[in-house]
């Protein structure tokens, strides 16, 4: 099989993985001729696309020698036997290790810019490269991404040496080769066009994923009277098509359903093809009295109340988003012995008010607060100690209580599209 360019090789390659296409998978290109053949397979399944960054880490004195590789996010995956083997130092494997995760974080922010890493927590993650020839780049980012939380690990490419596909099936959940020629050599000898893909190449192709997923998110919401126990409850409702699940989002104090930043993480769970209901907790004659935003009783009451009427009119799992004062009403509800929730986020929350709640809690729950927001980050450590469930406590580096620096936001929504994905 010969493939006239990387393009082309994506094209037919996107074909061989449609039965991937329900799992919701994420795709990852390895840099840099990786990226233009996952361009073409990410648009096909209509997932997002990212780069898996990842930095073979070479004995000293034989760099050949790979004694373990790291990827973003802190991930190392060491052999343990070769490093004993090697008679090298703590300190020079150290140094090593130092070396590439500077060019690791170097080349990271080249390609990506601001935009945060698409998490894979739980996800199906399909690892892409224009072709594979010795397998040992694959096999360190396939050992990276199932490290980084993937729930199942596919590798796909156009052609590949083929004992280089039986060794790598034994650290994939499954490959996707279009060719394994018993004569391979090389991998460029099977593309008419093999020209090297630069830098600006695979920037600018991400750049258009990220748009085109921005541009799918762009949910038609209708207003909606949310039913809470006789009481009419102003929202916005967005039922994307085929929407798997429905997340209801309980603001906080001083908020409403109309917080930009709560519709900027509402428009990301759309394009994931998540169901959102924003709507006020409160009337506006209550929103007056501010002490009602800190009655989380009467919240977390009106937030059930609304979870059957939402219930009614779509039977669907649905999960929970809470900011601030709302996320102590989320995990309130949550903690009722009737309660179905399948997930819960806090941004910026204050769980702390839910208090003796929180041990009640059965939905995986997790905590997403800015590293600067310090006060608030003690409380949600203190509130995560009570809690008996799944959880997990993210901390965004560098930002505040409302997540106003560049990218921060957008971080905060990739993780919380990745637990719902995960738990809905």
């Amino acid at each position: 099989m010969l493939f006239t360019d990387r393009a082309d090789a994506g094209e037919r390659l996107a074909g061989a993985v449609r039965h991937l296409e329900g799992e919701r998978p994420v795709v990852l290109g390895l840099p840099r001729g990786g990226v233009p053949v996952a361009f073409p397979v990410a648009r096909a399944l209509g997932a997002p696309l990212d780069v898996i960054v990842v930095r073979k880490l070479g004995v000293p004195h034989h760099r050949e020698l790979g004694f373990g590789a790291i990827g973003e996010g802190g991930v190392r995956v060491i052999s343990e036997h070769i490093v004993s083997s090697s008679r090298v130092t703590p300190q020079d494997l150290a140094a090593v290790e130092r070396a590439e995760g500077a060019e690791l974080a170097r080349q990271a922010r080249r390609f990506r810019g601001d935009r945060p890493r698409v998490p894979l927590d739980g996800r199906t993650v399909i690892v892409v490269d224009d072709g594979i020839a010795t397998g040992a780049t694959a096999a360190a980012a396939c050992r990276v991404v199932r490290a980084q939380g993937a729930a199942r690990v596919v590798l796909a490419v156009p052609v590949a040496a083929p004992d280089a596909v039986a060794r790598l099936r034994g650290e994939t959940d499954e490959v996707v080769c279009l060719s394994a020629p018993p004569a391979f050599r090389a991998v460029g000898e099977w593309y008419r066009d093999f020209s090297q893909t630069p830098d600006e190449e695979v920037v600018s192709l991400l750049a258009r994923a990220a748009a085109g997923t921005a541009h799918r998110r762009a949910p038609r919401s209708v207003a909606v009277e949310v039913d809470a126990g006789g009481l009419a409850l102003a929202g916005d409702l967005a039922l994307p098509e085929g929407a798997g699940a429905v997340v209801m989002f309980a603001h906080g104090s001083g908020s409403s359903r109309r917080s930009p930043r709560n519709r900027t993480v509402a428009a990301d769970l759309n394009g994931a093809g998540l169901g959102t209901l924003l709507f006020d907790l409160l009337t506006p004659a209550e929103e007056a009295d501010r002490a009602n935003v800190f009655d989380i009783g009467t919240l977390a009451g009106r937030l059930a109340d609304a979870t059957g009427w939402m219930r009614r009119r779509a039977s669907l799992p649905i999960g929970y988003f809470g900011a601030s004062t709302g996320a102590a009403a989320a995990l309130w509800a949550a903690s009722a012995a009737e309660a179905d929730i399948g997930a819960v986020v806090s941004r910026g929350g204050r769980p702390d008010l839910a208090g003796p709640r929180l041990a009640a809690v059965r939905a995986p729950t997790l905590l997403v607060v800015g590293g600067n927001d310090t006060t608030v980050l003690d409380l949600n450590r203190a509130a995560q100690r009570e809690l008996r469930c799944e959880n997990r406590l993210e901390v965004v580096p560098g930002a505040t209580h409302l997540f106003e620096e560049p990218g921060a936001l957008e971080q905060v929504a990739a993780l919380a599209r990745a637990w719902f994905a995960r738990h809905l």
